[in-house]
């Protein structure tokens, strides 16, 4: 039995090696068991070897299975003279079974589970633990962050005796040092001139060498026993010390708790060494964080944790542990971060010390030590720390407000402005922040909503709904930019739409107001239910809401209310819905139906939802406006399409109106430059002449799709595409603008701007195409951005208030998005193995500006629509460990300024009518920044900030070689 309590162990390897030893002695013992059985009925001459074999059974059984069974040898006998040989059989396995494994559970008891401390003995240590806050790819200058070294005491205080690693031990400190983790210039360091008794202050530093309790039972940390008055800080430093004596001496992998939380732990046992590997992404703690729900605007973490114990006499001769996080911003992995934290325990000796004390439990002798011990749990503590000489909000308001002018916002100093005042309001109270809303300027105003609003916590939202009057229809800007902010909110939660709810359930002073509540309430339905919130009583309402919406009224802006709703929601619910009214005869329903179907993944489109999206675009049932149908081709060419799918779009080519023909024709040959998805079968379907011959592909005109790429790296991938419909009369139809941004196997879908025209012929006297005859003359404008598909904006409406807005147009831009919005918000607490906790918050503020135009010259017979883009982005993280009496930390970010031009020209004096596109990019900056800051409690501060700048040249994205060509007569005409 030796053998086989030498291989007891938790985990399955060993468990076989016990079968294995199992079965080995069963054969022996069974041998003279069946021996004995056969002789019984023998012939006298036999008897006596039968009566040796009963006396050497017991001997077997006291050998193989344990002393105990051989007192039981003649209950076995006994079943065998009454059971027969099956019963006798089975007891034997049986008992041997019950006794191997519990002298199993007693060999493995007599070898150490874990630390197991001698008794009238004082280990001497020698502690460091460090932190180090960088760049991920290091600085120059070296990491911020500093050493505590100490000296640790422990000693046995209790043992159970029945269990020699059930154990109380006592730990003390002493001789603590703090210094700079890097060198650093007497100039440079907060710490200079400092003592670690200035630093701490005295209550702390007499509270840290205060000695504390650990009760280890199986190498487990059961209880940790310290003063509850104690500060949070010093207890969860301690934490950190107890969490090095916490091991087991086998492999295998377990669940535990330490400071770092509840982690499944790996341990790798070798000779006087052990290796424990803690998988921290399984770690649960009671700091929750947040993050953007788009992966692509998102931050990622990369965790390790490894402990080396090196081991004599069952007791810790050295313990080594690294822990390192990552943080990295996903679309540009250069801004990131890194923590690194290290501890060192090492012993220096031992000397006689105090004896055992005598009691029965570890709660009696806590208590007869020192009833003020506490068993204040192993789980570290929340830290609440407050930011001495730090200004108010109204205070950072006021210092911040100039560059939150409207002048100002295409400025990187706008967006960074927010962000710094986003971090204000979040620490704010509900009448601090109605204060600056107060004292805002009118132009400012706008913005401060953004910021107030995308703060997210309850004061801010509680500030914002006490501030806006929903019933004032003259509020429309700052109530629509207080929806677009909910709209664009990273960590929206049911407290958010239950407002918006509310305000759509109440009176509301404006039409559009009331679009935009429940368009932007979809948004929120789809984040919540991405997060798995989908089951909220509040979400389960207006899901029920929208849903139920198109079919409850008749008013054709409600319906287009509701359909844009679902088009945010992505519900999967709505996709019958939506397959319904992509057959409507009301064109604007089928087009938003149609664009919301393409959004879903193509695992949801359905073949019923297939067949309809074919008959609108074949035209089974009723005729169809162009945009309907090139909207149909889409859906079609982007959901997995089969054979005959695109077959049968390819066969319809020469048979489409006239732009039509050549829409479609632009569309399949930019699936296959660009290798779409559909490009494979598209491919295969081609090989057909009937499909592919010159009479198709030899259509003309000016309507065209093309796809390029905007940008290419390792992080991201951002890809552009327009779409350019015009109407056999020359006159723009639409116009789709699309960017995409793609990281971490996610898409994001940045920016859609799509501009409609129709009803517009009479104007050059020309005859509409078919299907579009009594089309109500009509231009508008729809932004999507960054997954939130806005309220479209009307340019006119009526051939009357055409007329009017032809002779009062100045050629400026309609405003569609201006504003501030919150791209990345990321916040976490990190608690580290040593005690120590990292927050890191990483925050991307875009400020932007969309607009759109038409113009049309009859004298000059052209007409001319544009989108201008502009913008400013800053990206910040900030990782920083606080100990109330010193904080370090580190900032990485990066900024650029940006334009992006969209203009379309056209020229129908001639035909074929000239068409030139232009999508220009300016030149612009990109700016990297890291900073490292430092402070203790008295107020003393030093910070240090390097940048690089770089310029990117301007360029124009190129488009297909027939728009060049076309571009070049349209100049040479204008001069």
């Amino acid at each position: 039995m030796t053998r086989l309590a030498a291989s007891a162990s938790i985990d399955s390897g060993s468990s076989c090696q016990i079968c294995a030893a199992w079965v080995n002695d069963l054969q022996v013992i069974s041998y003279f068991s069946t021996r004995a059985w056969s002789l019984e009925s023998a012939l006298p001459s036999d008897k006596a070897e039968h009566q040796r074999l009963l006396l050497a059974l017991p001997f077997l059984f006291s050998l193989f299975c344990g002393a105990t069974s051989a007192a039981v040898w003649v209950w076995i006998t006994w079943l065998q003279g009454r059971g027969g040989r099956t019963m006798f059989s089975l007891a034997v396995f049986l008992l041997c079974a019950a006794t191997s494994v519990a002298a199993s559970a007693k060999g493995a008891a007599a070898a150490a589970a874990g630390p197991r401390l001698n008794n009238n003995q004082l280990y001497k240590f020698s502690y460091t633990t460090e932190i180090l806050l960088d760049k991920a790819r290091g600085s120059k200058e070296g990491s911020a962050g500093y050493r505590i070294s100490s000296d640790v005491n422990i000693n046995l205080v209790w043992r159970d005796p029945s269990n020699k690693d059930d154990q109380l031990i006592q730990l003390a400190i002493s001789n603590v040092q703090i210094e700079p983790v890097s060198q650093r210039s007497d100039r440079n360091s907060v710490l200079h001139g400092s003592t670690t008794e200035s630093i701490l202050g005295k209550n702390k530093l007499a509270a840290l060498t205060k000695p504390f309790l650990v009760h280890l039972k199986n190498g487990k940390t059961k209880a940790f026993y310290s003063y509850w008055a104690e500060p949070a800080t010093i207890k969860n430093l301690k934490r950190g010390i107890t969490s090095l004596l916490q091991f087991q001496t086998h492999t295998g992998k377990v669940v535990e708790n330490d400071v770092s939380g509840r982690c499944t732990v790996q341990y790798q046992a070798t000779e006087g060494q052990v290796t424990r590997t803690k998988i921290l992404e399984t770690c649960k703690t009671s700091e929750i964080g947040f993050t953007t729900h788009s992966k692509v605007l998102g931050v990622s973490r990369k965790s390790s944790s490894v402990t080396l114990f090196k081991l004599e006499d069952g007791f810790i001769q050295s313990a080594v542990a690294e822990e390192t996080h990552s943080l990295a911003v996903n679309a540009r992995r250069s801004t990131a971060a890194k923590i690194v934290s290290r501890q060192t325990l090492l012993l220096v000796g031992k000397e006689a010390g105090p004896l055992e004390v005598a009691g029965k439990d570890v709660a009696g002798v806590v208590k007869s030590i020192d009833g003020k011990l506490a068993a204040v749990g192993i789980v570290p503590e929340k830290l609440k720390t407050q930011c001495k000489g730090c200004p108010s909000l109204f205070e950072h308001w006021q210092a911040v407000k100039k560059q939150l002018e409207p002048a100002s916002l295409s400025k990187a100093t706008a967006p960074r402005s927010f962000l710094g005042l986003i971090q204000s309001i979040r620490k704010a109270s509900k009448d601090e922040i109605l204060k600056v809303l107060k004292s805002a300027s009118k132009t400012t105003l706008p913005q401060v909503v953004d910021a107030v609003t995308s703060s997210q916590t309850p004061a801010s939202l509680d500030a914002m709904l006490e501030f806006l009057n929903f019933t004032d229809g003259k509020g429309l800007v700052l109530q629509e930019r207080f929806l677009y902010a909910c709209g664009f909110a990273s960590h929206p939660n049911e407290r958010m739409l239950q407002a918006l709810l509310n305000i759509a359930k109440g009176k509301i002073g404006s039409t559009d107001i009331k679009e935009s509540v429940v368009i932007i309430m979809g948004a929120l339905v789809r984040k919540m239910c991405l997060k798995g919130s989908c089951d909220l009583p509040t979400v389960v309402q207006v899901k029920k809401m929208i849903l139920e919406g198109p079919e409850s009224t008749q008013a054709e802006s409600e319906v287009q209310m509701y359909l844009l709703a679902l088009k945010n929601s992505l519900l999967p619910e709505a996709i019958p819905i939506l397959t319904k009214f992509a057959e409507s005869e009301v064109g604007s329903y089928s087009i938003i139906a149609l664009t919301a179907l393409e959004r879903y993944d193509v695992s949801l489109i359905n073949p019923k939802v297939k067949q309809t999206v074919n008959r609108v675009y074949h035209q089974n049932r009723r005729i169809y406006e162009k945009n309907v149908r090139a909207a149909a081709a889409d859906v079609i060419l982007s959901s997995n399409p089969s054979y005959i799918e695109v077959k049968n779009l390819l066969l319809s080519i020469g048979n489409l109106p006239h732009e039509m023909n050549k829409y479609m024709l632009s569309k399949i040959q930019d699936i296959l430059r660009f290798q779409m998805p559909a490009s494979k079968i598209v491919q295969k379907a081609l090989e057909d002449m009937i499909s592919h011959n010159y009479d198709r592909f030899a259509k003309v005109g000016s309507s065209s799709a093309f796809s390029g790429f905007m940008a290419q790296s390792p992080d991201v991938t951002s890809t552009y595409s327009l779409d350019i419909l015009y109407s056999g009369s020359g006159i723009l139809r639409r116009s789709n603008m699309n960017i995409y941004g793609s990281s971490q196997g996610s898409m994001l879908h940045g920016l859609q701007v799509a501009i409609e025209a129709q009803g517009l012929e009479s104007l050059i006297a020309a005859t509409a195409d078919e299907g579009e005859e009594d089309l109500e003359s009509f231009a508008g404008m729809s932004a999507l951005l960054f997954d939130v598909q806005l309220r479209p904006v009307t340019f006119f409406k009526g051939y009357s208030d055409l007329m009017a807005k032809m002779f009062s147009m100045t050629g400026e831009p309609m405003n569609v998005v201006k504003g501030l919005i919150l791209l990345t918000d990321h916040s976490e607490v990190i608690q580290l193995q040593s005690g120590l906790k990292a927050s890191a918050e990483f925050q991307g503020g875009l400020a932007i500006d969309i607009s759109g135009g038409m113009e049309i010259s009859l004298w000059y017979r052209e007409s001319k629509t544009s989108v201008n883009n502009r913008g400013a982005l800053v990206v910040t993280g900030n990782v920083t460990v606080d100990l109330d009496f010193l904080r370090t930390g580190v900032e990485v970010s990066f900024e650029t300024e940006a334009s992006l031009d969209f203009i379309t020209t056209v020229q129908f004096s001639e035909y074929p009518f000239l068409v030139c596109m232009q999508m220009d990019k300016a030149g612009f900056p990109v700016s990297d920044y890291f900073a490292r800051y430092d402070s203790v409690s008295s107020g003393k501060s030093i910070t240090s900030r390097k940048g690089k700048k770089q310029h990117v040249p301007g360029s124009e994205f190129p488009l297909h070689q027939e728009n060049s060509n076309m571009c070049k007569r349209v100049f040479e005409s204008s001069w």
